[in-house]
C-alpha cells in the first residue's frame, strides 16, 4: 500500500469518528428500517438535486416555492427532519474537506 493509499485510510477513520458521520449513520439506520420512507426520502432528495441544479429556468423561485409547499409536511415528520439535518452536517463537512484539501495544493479551480 502506497503513501497516500495509508493516508486516505486514515482520513475514512478519522471521518467515522466525527460526530456528523456518527449522527448521519445513526438516522440513516433508523430511516432504513422504513423501506417506504427511505423511499420517500430518497424521491425528495432527487427532486430536490434536480431543483438546485436548475440554472437556466426562468421560474425557478417560484418552482422552489411549489416544492417547499408540497414537501412541507413531509420534513416535519421527525424522522425525516433528523435524517436530511443529519446529511447535510455531514455534506458541509465533507465539503470543508474537499475545500481544505484543495486550498493546501494550490489548485486552480478557475474555469
Amino acid at each position: 500500500m502506497s503513501e497516500l493509499d495509508d493516508a486516505i485510510e486514515n482520513l475514512n477513520a478519522a471521518i467515522k469518528k466525527t460526530q456528523e458521520y456518527q449522527d448521519y449513520e445513526r438516522e440513516k439506520d433508523k430511516v432504513g428500517r422504513i423501506p417506504k420512507l427511505k423511499e420517500q426520502i430518497d424521491e425528495f432528495r432527487i427532486r430536490n438535486y434536480e431543483m438546485q441544479n436548475r440554472s437556466d429556468d426562468k421560474e425557478l423561485f417560484h418552482k422552489m416555492d411549489e416544492f417547499e409547499q408540497k414537501y412541507e409536511k413531509f420534513r416535519e415528520n421527525p424522522l425525516v427532519a433528523d435524517f436530511l439535518a443529519a446529511e447535510l452536517a455531514f455534506c458541509r463537512m465533507m465539503q470543508m474537506i474537499n475545500i481544505r484539501v484543495t486550498e493546501s495544493l494550490d489548485f486552480d479551480l478557475t474555469v
